[in-house]
């Protein structure tokens, strides 16, 4: 039981984890373009796709964490393990997917004149 309540609060940071980094370096990236007078709506939508891995990876707490995990599963048979490092992933990519989409609502990018 104690199992099932760690891994609800984990898959839920998980996903805000992953909209907040998104966010947060699509926004001061943009500052940055701003500051040196480029375009900042662009550089902030351009940003937002080129940290989309980079969330997911931020958001699930590194990659070797997630291999030992995975290999961990299929060499010993604690597929369970597998299963919630499998939701884990699809909650940042969930995150990161948010991040996109808001970023693209906000700059209005994919429009086209």
């Amino acid at each position: 039981m104690n199992e099932k309540v760690a891994f609800l609060p984990a898959f839920i940071q998980s996903y805000f984890i992953a909209v907040g980094v998104l966010l947060g370096g699509a926004v001061i990236g943009a500052l940055g373009a701003f500051l040196s007078g480029g375009q900042p709506l662009t550089a902030m939508y351009r940003f937002a796709g080129d940290l989309r891995i980079w969330a997911v990876v931020a958001a699930i707490g590194g990659t070797f964490d997630t291999f030992y995990v995975v290999e961990r599963g299929l060499f010993l048979g604690e597929t369970k393990d597998i299963v919630r490092q499998f939701l884990l992933i699809l909650s940042a990519m969930g995150g990161a997917q948010t991040g996109v989409a808001i970023v693209t609502w906000l700059t209005q990018e994919h429009i086209s004149p």
